[in-house]
């Protein structure tokens, strides 16, 4: 096997290091295929974001799901994320065939280190967590108010809808349910 020049790897030598990388950092993640890394990032208002990290020939690929397709206000919804895709590093928001949003990346194999591995999986918790519950008021306000109220009138807790109070202020108001400060 020639090696390459140098400042250029093969691709199952980047994948061995983004595995060690991985591990060095304590992130929880799994390998269900050589070179391909799922990585759970834990969140506090998207409460996990499964994320893939894929050393391909000449690139590290990078996917999140962040939420399906919305179920209304289609153009406030997309034009929110597009408005967020400016100020975003090394990623952005992307749609799959069926109107899904992802957060996807295509980088150098460079960024392989620790300190851009960490930064990347920053990122991507970051936009993911830091967009979630707007995204959500946007494009799913009608499925939240049901749900809210649903809980309200069988006495169910509101603690994980607590962010999405002021969609449904007038039944919020009405009591009913418990507090959304109480604990599940």
């Amino acid at each position: 096997m020639t090696a390459l020049p140098s400042g250029r790897e093969f691709p199952q030598d980047a994948a061995r290091r983004l595995g060690e990388i991985l591990t060095d950092l304590d992130v929880e993640h799994s390998a269900p295929q050589p070179g391909s890394f799922l990585v759970r990032l834990e969140g506090q208002h998207k409460l996990a974001t499964m994320t893939w990290l894929i050393v391909e020939v000449h690139s590290l690929h990078v996917e999140a799901f962040f939420c399906r397709q919305p179920d209304e206000n289609h153009a406030e919804f997309y034009r929110f994320l597009l408005e967020r895709g400016s100020r975003m590093f090394g990623l952005h928001f992307a749609l799959d065939p069926v109107g899904d949003v992802y957060l996807v990346g295509r980088l150098p194999l460079s960024i392989i280190t620790s300190a851009e591995i960490d930064r990347l999986l920053g990122c991507v918790l970051s936009y993911s967590d830091d967009n979630f519950d707007s995204a959500l008021m946007i494009g799913f306000a009608s499925s939240i108010k049901r749900e809210w109220d649903w809980r309200v009138k069988r006495g169910e807790s509101l603690a994980n809808l607590a962010a999405f109070a002021r969609l449904t202020e007038p039944a919020a108001e009405q009591g009913g349910g418990r507090a959304a400060s109480e604990p599940a």
